[in-house]
């Protein structure tokens, strides 16, 4: 009687219901995966933890991301994404022994700016918010990154970017190739495809690469003229920015407005 009472205190355990549950009890839904297309390409350090530790590596960090947040805000294009993310440099900069973060010399500053402006008046209004994953990558970098000699990232006109809002890489082509046809001209923008959802943009000279077939097909030709409200020149070379002075200058980063292996030739 004692082994048969045992046996039914066994059975009647929490234990035993975690482990067989109880009969016909449909199984628990799988979880939904979150979608962070920047997961394939960004790693640790590359990412906002390891952007405020490049941040407060030294004072000079600090001096030169407010000097160029403050550039941004005053030609206009301040905070369309966050500013700490055009900092990243190449996704292999881990293998190259470069930084994770650089802010590029001032005279290549001016660059970004007609490429921010593509990117907040046509890009984002056509596939939602995106992600720059790499920007600036100076000469030796680039060329250890597979960078084209004359990549538009070394002068600081090219984005590297993917999309945060859900979407297939096919409908990311046509839709991305579609605003390129109409309004690319006016801003001589390059517009390339790399791997999963990643995609480049800069306003060095008006062209595509890396479509496929089946996509390309169905973009429209690249020649249609249209009005230029919002496309300006590139503004002037920045002015240097100092030297710190203050060793003790703040170090806490203000974030403004807030990968797997590069893959393809970069341009």
């Amino acid at each position: 009687m004692r082994s048969f009472l045992s046996a039914l205190a066994l059975l009647a355990s929490p234990a035993a219901a975690q482990v067989s549950g109880p009969v016909g009890a449909p199984a628990p839904a799988p979880m939904a995966a979150v979608w962070n297309p920047a997961a394939d390409y960004i790693t640790v350090g590359q990412d906002e933890p390891g952007y405020r530790a490049w941040y407060g590596t030294t004072a000079l960090h600090a001096i030169q991301v407010k000097a160029f947040n403050a550039y941004l805000t005053q030609w206009g294009v301040g905070g369309i994404v966050p500013t700490w993310q055009l900092l990243r440099t190449a996704t292999s900069w881990e293998k190259c022994g470069a930084q994770p973060f650089e802010v590029p010399p001032t005279s290549e500053w001016p660059h970004i700016v007609q490429t921010l402006r593509y990117v907040h008046d046509y890009v984002i209004p056509a596939i939602g918010p995106v992600e720059p994953v790499s920007a600036y990558r100076n000469p030796a970098l680039n060329v250890c990154a597979g960078g084209a000699p004359e990549s538009a990232h070394k002068h600081y006109s090219a984005i590297d970017l993917v999309p945060l809002r859900p979407t297939t890489r096919e409908e990311l082509m046509r839709t991305l190739c579609t605003m390129h046809g109409r309004r690319g001209p006016d801003y001589q923008v390059g517009l390339g495809f790399y791997a999963y959802l990643r995609f480049h943009v800069d306003t060095t000279k008006f062209r595509r690469w890396n479509m496929d077939p089946a996509v390309a097909s169905q973009c429209p030709p690249i020649v249609q003229p249209s009005d230029i409200a919002s496309v300006g020149q590139p503004p002037p070379a920045a002015t240097p920015v100092p030297a710190p002075v203050n060793a003790n200058a703040p170090t806490t980063p203000a974030v403004a407005a807030a990968p797997a292996p590069e893959r393809g030739h970069h341009q």
